[in-house]
């Protein structure tokens, strides 16, 4: 998903920014009193993000809540609100949320060449500060190629690539999802092929 800078009359408190958003038809990220519209992505980024979603579902119910991009995570209760392609809460204080989740273990974006950087850069340095998360995970739109970013005991975050036959660990939660599960389905730019012309 990408960012567009939305003009606004004046600077949004948190509770100004739910109310204004609710009446919204895009959806709007939060920033310090400032709103950016959340534009949507490619085929390919809405198929493995559901493919992610739906798998973490089947496999966690009734144990954590698994929650796709239309549900804001806030960074503090104050902001930044950052909608995330798929967010996983085993808290018991996300479970009866109603604005965003506070407290997710794992987070996952799906990133394009134009969301790459700043998924792995700003992004990263704001889910940072949530104390709950253990893992962060990029996942490739053109590629198939899974980032897992994992928080270990002592504070320090490790990066652990996966590819194509890997099976994708995600020890926050105890699953174990092969790579080919994730972009089950899903037709990449490179799987595909120039129509050839006959004259």
């Amino acid at each position: 998903m990408t960012q567009t800078a939305t003009p606004t009359p004046l600077r949004l408190t948190p509770q100004d920014y739910f109310a204004w958003e609710a009446q919204q038809p895009l959806r709007h990220e939060y920033f310090d009193g400032e709103v950016f519209a959340v534009t949507g992505g490619s085929i390919p980024h809405a198929d493995i993000a559901l493919n992610f979603a739906t798998i973490l579902r089947e496999r966690l119910w009734g144990r954590c809540k698994v929650r796709n991009s239309d549900a804001k995570v806030g960074i503090t209760e104050k902001g930044p609100f950052i909608y995330p392609d798929v967010s996983v809460s085993c808290d018991e204080r996300d479970r009866t949320a109603q604005k965003f989740s506070r407290y997710p273990c794992v987070i996952i974006e799906v990133v394009s060449p134009s969301t790459e950087a700043y998924d792995r850069s700003g992004k990263f340095a704001l889910y940072r500060r949530l104390k709950t998360l253990r893992e962060y995970v990029l996942v490739g739109s053109e590629t198939r190629t899974v980032d897992v970013f994992r928080r270990n005991p002592s504070g320090e975050w490790t990066f652990i690539p996966y590819s194509d036959n890997d099976t994708v660990e995600l020890t926050s939660v105890e699953l174990s999802i092969p790579i080919d599960a994730i972009y089950e389905d899903v037709i990449l730019e490179q799987d595909t092929y120039p129509l050839k012309i006959f004259i």
